[in-house]
């Protein structure tokens, strides 16, 4: 039996840590088009009037960012830890079906976890800058990504309990999947808003975005694999 408590402490910490990790990186290579699409965003309230020029709206802007950026890092350990959490619970459940080596078997979870509920939505609604995006849409958008990420993820779980009671033709299950998929993707609706801001800091963005939260969970795989591999005998696991 694992040691659930000294687990769930190396989950969350390892969660933590990768949290730490794409925070640092969101600042370093995401930020840069935060500040593209948002300065872009303040010309348009100085051009319809909504602002006004003036040094007393700068240093409010500025000081707003510079404490934004502040807590960029610190919002992505929390979120970090909050996924890990998730991760953990599966770890738990699924364990005997993954690779026997620790770090490969955190990999191969981490991994599939990253197709599921993170590639595959974000290729039908991808990370959009600030400019991008009517406030009024903003619920309909975050319950369709929301709504996608609930129904692969599930979906992942459902064709894995498929997998463990095919005795042949295991491969079924991935093809099930992958047809369930194609086609919730195809009738779920499309993002609502058009893109008005320049397809360069559009496509630049997203793609920042995306390596960011791929490290995010490479390193969760990576550093929890470490952790539980360097405490397997307290874990009491092989």
């Amino acid at each position: 039996m694992m040691r659930t408590g000294l687990f769930i402490a190396i989950v969350l910490v390892s969660g933590c840590f990768a949290g730490l990790i794409h925070g640092g990186i969101n600042l370093a290579i995401v930020e840069p088009y935060l500040d593209q699409a948002i300065g872009i965003e303040n010309q348009n309230l100085f051009a319809t009037g909504e602002e006004e020029d003036t040094p007393e709206f700068w240093v409010e802007y500025n000081s707003y960012r510079t404490w934004q950026k502040g807590g960029q890092v610190l919002a992505g350990a929390i979120l970090g830890t909050s996924i890990a959490a998730l991760v953990g619970i599966v770890y738990m459940l699924s364990r005997k079906a993954l690779p026997q080596n620790n770090v490969k078997g955190t990999l191969f979870l981490t991994g599939l976890m990253w197709f599921t509920v993170f590639v595959i939505p974000f290729l039908k609604y991808p990370a959009n800058p600030p400019t991008v995006g009517d406030t009024e849409t903003v619920v309909l958008r975050s319950i369709l990504f929301l709504s996608f990420i609930a129904i692969s993820g599930f979906a992942a779980v459902g064709f894995y309990q498929v997998y463990k009671r095919l005795q042949n033709k295991k491969i079924l299950a991935f093809v099930g999947y992958a047809i369930f998929i194609s086609v919730v993707f195809v009738v779920m609706p499309e993002n609502p808003d058009e893109i008005s801001a320049p397809m360069e800091l559009v496509n630049g963005f997203r793609g920042m975005a995306f390596v960011a939260v791929s490290v995010y969970w490479l390193a969760l795989g990576l550093i929890l694999g470490g952790f539980v591999e360097k405490l397997k005998e307290r874990l009491e696991i092989s």
